[in-house]
């Protein structure tokens, strides 16, 4: 007998999952749930979330409440008779009646090895943190924010080069066939859920655009960290003095300078530009220095950095 689940997600993440749980031997996708179409773009259409694009393609049923403890949709939610309800990135708190509604409860897959980074936005700080590895979590859910007891875990080392969508794309997979690997020992009851350890808690709050601003003071490494955990968003970025008014730059690709790189005083002040060249834009930091390899003015494309100084020639000029 199939299994009967009801899969809650919204983003992209998502999708492999609920690609994973469709296709499953013994399980049968009865209803997706996803946030509700938005507004995008200049002519503000609604778009549907790529769940939901996804769900339609499988021909699976779709609901989209605004609210997820609206009593209406809660009696809608119990009228598919969920043995489980598997949760990814759906974007809303469950209230403690969807959490009591299936038999075998509610599982969420979380992407980063709790109790660390509890949270919206896991897989940015665990970059910006410099941890060496991160992972996903099958979590059974409770009335708190990622507080509930671990299923399972698989963990996926951090790499110098890897951005916040080089380990989102990973993790989706990492995390789709985690769920899928796991679900026959925890229905039959061979994995219990464990509870989380107190030690080691941290959360990951929700980012904003602020967050992705480039602090010359901090140290080269941190600052690489920064770009890489705000790649694609919400983006690195720093201002270059210019008339009428600064020059907002994104930073898509840097690298930490090596010593012997470049020749300045130990104390050049931090956002002094080092160097400008072929090779790359070259930054003075709190500790060390930054290279910019790719970069985007506002309201012009991405490009290397040799193609932005053919029209912006630096020499001595101070990023803030």
């Amino acid at each position: 007998m199939s299994l009967r689940i009801v899969f809650m997600g919204t983003p992209d993440i998502a999708c492999a999952t609920l690609q994973a749980l469709a296709t499953a031997p013994d399980c049968e996708v009865v209803g997706v749930v996803a946030q509700p179409d938005k507004p995008r773009g200049r002519d503000l259409k609604l778009q549907p979330p790529p769940v939901k694009e996804l769900a339609l393609r499988l021909g699976v049923p779709v609901l989209q409440p605004p609210r997820a403890r609206d009593e209406a949709f809660i009696g809608q939610l119990r009228e598919l008779r969920p043995d489980l309800i598997a949760v990814l990135a759906y974007g809303q708190i469950l209230p403690q009646a969807i959490l009591d509604l299936p038999q075998h409860g509610c599982l969420n897959v979380h992407t980063s090895l709790l109790p660390r980074w509890r949270g919206a936005a896991p897989i940015q700080w665990a970059i910006l943190e410099g941890d060496a590895e991160t992972g996903a979590t099958i979590m059974r859910m409770d009335a708190g924010l990622d507080t509930g007891g671990i299923v399972a875990t698989c963990a996926t080392p951090l790499a110098p080069d890897d951005n916040a969508q080089t380990v989102h794309d990973r993790l989706a997979v990492l995390g789709a066939e985690l769920l899928v690997r796991t679900l026959p020992r925890y229905i039959s009851g061979e994995l219990l859920p464990r509870p989380q350890p107190a030690e080691g808690v941290t959360y990951a709050r929700k980012l904003t655009k602020e967050d992705g601003r480039l602090d010359w003071s901090q140290p080269a490494r941190v600052l690489h960290n920064r770009l890489r955990a705000f790649t694609p968003w919400p983006g690195a970025f720093t201002f270059l003095p210019a008339q009428p008014r600064p020059l907002l730059l994104k930073v898509w690709r840097a690298e930490i300078a090596r010593a012997g790189d470049v020749q300045s005083p130990p104390a050049a002040q931090p956002g002094r530009v080092l160097s400008a060249d072929k090779s790359g834009l070259v930054i003075a930091c709190g500790e060390g220095a930054l290279r910019l390899l790719e970069v985007q003015k506002e309201g012009s494309r991405r490009m290397t950095t040799a193609e932005f100084l053919a029209g912006h020639p630096l020499a001595g000029d101070v990023f803030f």
